[in-house]
């Protein structure tokens, strides 16, 4: 997108200095930061790294302490989200912000004047974009990749000039991110400027022009694509990133004292035949210390199985088998005392209580599961223990998970689960928007409590975590496994040859 000549470049925002601090912390430290029409400004950095800040202040949700942003050639002191829409500039979050009982289409004009003239044309994008959603449905009962294409659509429909993506396929599938990708290119074409926030380096090289890296509040790495390797981002992301194991202080923390004499060639769960809400006849088994990957596309009933082995929905036929005994018709509740540990894919809805302290979080499995109740001191250690075990930064154990990244939440939400004591550990999209930092932790979290004796059930979207992490993988299509794979067999090639 970007033109030999520099000069035919047309500057639709800019940020000279902008600076923003909270409370004395400076947050954001003279930012310097362009957007051009036609272009894909991708922003990468680590969770904290200042850059959900910054894009709040460009669609209006927060004002800066210092510094000049243009749009369009004009300046403006602050915005606001009714100015920033005025102005065409449209964030899409990365967590669907829609209300769960409207319609789709209601969900997509909600603000819009005169709704029944932009019908076709919304039927026109969904058409051209090839989307295969209902416009009657209800939002609320929308998986969170369709959520998330409803809010991509808001966008589109509003012809903003800038748009912001955060994050935008980490929800979607691969064939999916591509139709998204196709999309991004079509408008740039048309003179849209973009600014696509990502945490995944294949998605950069793919569709960016410019790339610009956040640390810990500022620019460290701005320059166009062509100029950066892959590992410049890396190293401006986190200059001490290393491919490394955990300490073994930190594998001394998670140690599972149950697990110690545990043989891995137990079999720690046995699916025969299951049949349950949006799948049938699965049949699998996971050992006491194997990562078992189970791969699939959004849609192919992984949730919804991994949602059932815990007792969140009904059986309707086949058995599941847990430690020898038959677990097919039993409670949640009986299930999570018996060791039975469920990490759901979306951390913010279903995972933790976002407004609730951080020890609390910790600690909220352990209160149903153990007979726990406050004990200040006992939860303190508990606290504490996770925190060097998992590096989990924050600077209160009261102050509320909302107030951490990504990141930390996540781990906060590993925490919480390793807390109630797994045999079993089902882990639903374990990296969904973290950083690449936060995101070699998990995976080093995963490998030493694989390695103490959890069974784990790994499901993931991303072929190559399944190809990284697992000793054997299944994959479902269409409800149902298509095949496993095992050793050598594993590969991204072949996880999605299966998948479709």
């Amino acid at each position: 997108m970007i033109d030999s000549n520099q000069n035919t470049r047309v500057e639709v925002l800019s940020l000279t200095d902008v600076s923003k601090s909270f409370s004395g912390i400076d947050v954001l430290k003279n930012i310097r930061f362009k957007l051009y029409a036609g272009e894909v400004h991708a922003l990468l950095g680590g969770n904290g790294a200042g850059k959900s800040t910054l894009m709040k202040i460009i669609s209006g949700n927060l004002s800066f302490d210092s510094g000049l942003l243009t749009i369009n050639g004009e300046s403006h002191a602050r915005l606001t989200p009714t100015k920033a829409h005025r102005l065409g500039i449209y964030l899409v979050p990365q967590e669907p912000l829609l209300f769960p009982n409207l319609s789709v289409k209601e969900n997509i004009l909600f603000g819009i004047d005169k709704k029944h003239q932009h019908i076709s044309q919304l039927k026109a994008i969904i058409e051209e974009f090839n989307i295969d959603i209902d416009l009657n449905a209800s939002c609320g009962a929308l998986e969170v990749a369709d959520q998330q294409l409803v809010e991509i659509l808001r966008g589109l429909i509003r012809r903003s000039s800038i748009l912001i993506l955060d994050e935008p396929t980490a929800s979607l599938t691969p064939k999916e991110s591509q139709k998204l990708f196709i999309q991004m290119k079509r408008l740039t074409q048309n003179g849209v400027g973009i600014i696509f926030i990502t945490h995944k380096l294949n998605e950069v090289w793919e569709v960016a022009d410019y790339v610009s890296v956040m640390r810990d509040g500022f620019i460290s790495l701005s320059d166009t694509l062509s100029n950066i390797k892959k590992e410049d981002v890396i190293a401006s992301i986190t200059p001490d990133y290393k491919n490394s194991k955990l300490s073994d202080e930190q594998s001394l923390w998670l140690e599972m004292p149950d697990l110690k004499h545990k043989e891995n060639s137990q079999v720690v769960l046995q699916l025969k035949q299951l049949t349950g809400e949006g799948f049938k006849a699965i049949s699998l088994d996971v050992h006491y210390g194997e990562i078992v990957g189970l791969g699939g596309v959004v849609g192919s009933g992984r949730t919804e199985l991994a949602e059932t082995i815990y007792g969140l929905r009904h059986v309707y036929g086949g058995a599941i088998t847990f430690l020898g005994q038959d677990y097919t018709h039993r409670h949640a509740r009986e299930r999570l005392a018996s060791g039975i540990v469920y990490l759901p894919e979306d951390r913010q809805i279903s995972g933790l209580h976002l407004d609730a302290s951080i020890l609390w979080n910790i600690c909220g499995l352990s209160y149903q599961n153990a007979g726990m109740w406050r004990d200040g001191a006992r939860e303190q250690g508990i606290l504490e223990r996770y925190r060097r075990a998992l590096g989990i930064k924050f600077s209160d154990s009261q102050q509320s998970v909302r107030t951490l990244s990504g990141g930390n939440q996540q781990k906060v939400l590993i925490a919480k689960c390793l807390q109630a004591r797994p045999k079993l550990f089902i882990i639903d999209e374990p990296t969904r928007g973290v950083d690449v930092s936060a995101r070699e932790d998990i995976y080093n979290i995963i490998k030493v409590i694989a390695g103490q004796g959890v069974a784990i059930l790994l499901i993931s979207s991303d072929v190559e975590e399944i190809e990284l992490l697992s000793d054997r993988v299944y994959v479902m299509n269409d409800g149902q496994v298509s095949d496993s794979l095992s050793g050598l067999e594993i590969t991204k090639s072949n996880i999605m040859n299966m998948a479709y």
